[in-house]
């Protein structure tokens, strides 16, 4: 059994709480958080013992791991106390501020031998992972062009009062939504290099944007287009999309459906030439606890084995994840000089 603490019993903080409750490998250790609210409900329904301190929590309880889901302002001290005590880590998303804590982060859990992962939940839903697999195939030729989209009603009236609306908690479309499709082109294709072009939209908010539009190059060459919006109510949860255009093929994708167009018979099994449709229930691997998806208790299932030895920790990384915010600093920079 591997013994786990949570600090941060927000809504993905609950999420991760109630799946690592179910977790046949898991013991739920300790749940710290600062809301009285939440610490009082907790404490009357269930059995985990409840903090409001977290290295009271971390020095009764001495978990084997923690998953942190605070506010990104609050990851790098938080995440480099674990990583001092020598403890696993899972963070949510986005990992840090800036790429530099992200780096030595990483570094640190490097040298230190622990697993770590950021909660990048895009890369266990099947309909990407089978992006992966096919780009990694060389079905698609040259890889010459690709967008990436995100769209949602996260803002759609004008509210400051939240971490959302404060840029130094890690407030904005780019950290919080975009990082999704950027952390998935960095995955699909190549890490992002540069950005030219970039605009970063008010729309509701006063002091963050609410969408986000750049031209990106990759480290491998290719060049393509982000286009996010969280302040767009025609979708009703958070939609993700990529296509990517190659001179062999091209695909479609989002969370639910992958299309693929092959322009020669037998270039990519399990394909015909022309258009081809499959869908995330013939791609998804299925888990034990379902909880608004499958790949949330995957990617939980994936970090429990990798601390228990059981399987490896190479998605999702520290590492990967200071890739991403890297990417972030590039765009955010740049549309500065646009200004």
């Amino acid at each position: 059994m591997l013994r786990v603490a949570l600090v941060g019993a927000g809504k993905m903080g609950l999420s991760h709480l109630s799946i690592l409750g179910a977790h046949p490998n898991v013991e739920v250790v300790g749940v710290c958080d600062t809301s009285l609210i939440v610490m009082g409900a907790l404490k009357k329904y269930t059995k985990f013992p409840c903090y409001k301190k977290f290295t009271k929590m971390l020095d009764q309880e001495k978990p084997d791991a923690v998953f942190v889901a605070v506010p990104t302002k609050l990851h790098y001290e938080m995440i480099k106390e674990l990583l001092d005590r020598k403890i696993h880590v899972f963070a949510e998303k986005p990992f840090c501020l800036n790429p530099e804590q992200g780096s030595e982060l990483a570094r640190l859990a490097e040298e230190h031998n622990l697993v770590n992962q950021v909660g990048y939940h895009n890369k266990f839903i099947g309909t990407f992972k089978e992006v992966k697999r096919i780009i990694e195939s060389g079905a698609l030729g040259e890889i010459y062009h690709f967008t990436g989209e995100a769209y949602g009603p996260v803002v759609t009236k004008k509210k400051d009062s939240t971490w959302r609306s404060n840029p130094a908690d890690g407030g904005g479309c780019l950290m919080d939504y975009a990082s999704h499709v950027i952390d998935l082109l960095n995955h699909l294709i190549s890490p992002v290099a540069s950005a030219e072009g970039t605009l970063l939209k008010s729309i509701y908010s006063q002091h963050v944007d609410d969408a986000v539009y750049s031209l990106l190059k990759l480290e491998s060459g290719e060049t393509g287009v982000l286009s996010v919006n969280w302040s767009d109510d025609t979708y009703r949860k958070m939609s993700t999309s990529v296509s990517i255009t190659g001179t062999e093929g091209k695909i479609i994708s989002d969370a639910s459906e992958l299309k693929v167009f092959v322009k020669k018979e037998g270039a990519l099994d399990g394909y015909t030439k022309g258009w081809n449709v499959k869908y995330v229930t013939q791609l998804t691997d299925q888990v034990d606890f379902y909880l608004r998806g499958e790949e949330y208790s995957a990617q939980i299932d994936y970090f429990v084995n990798a601390a228990l030895k059981k399987g490896p920790n190479d998605i999702n990384t520290f590492k990967s994840a200071a890739r991403t915010d890297n990417a972030i600093a590039l765009i955010k920079n740049n549309s500065k000089t646009k200004a």
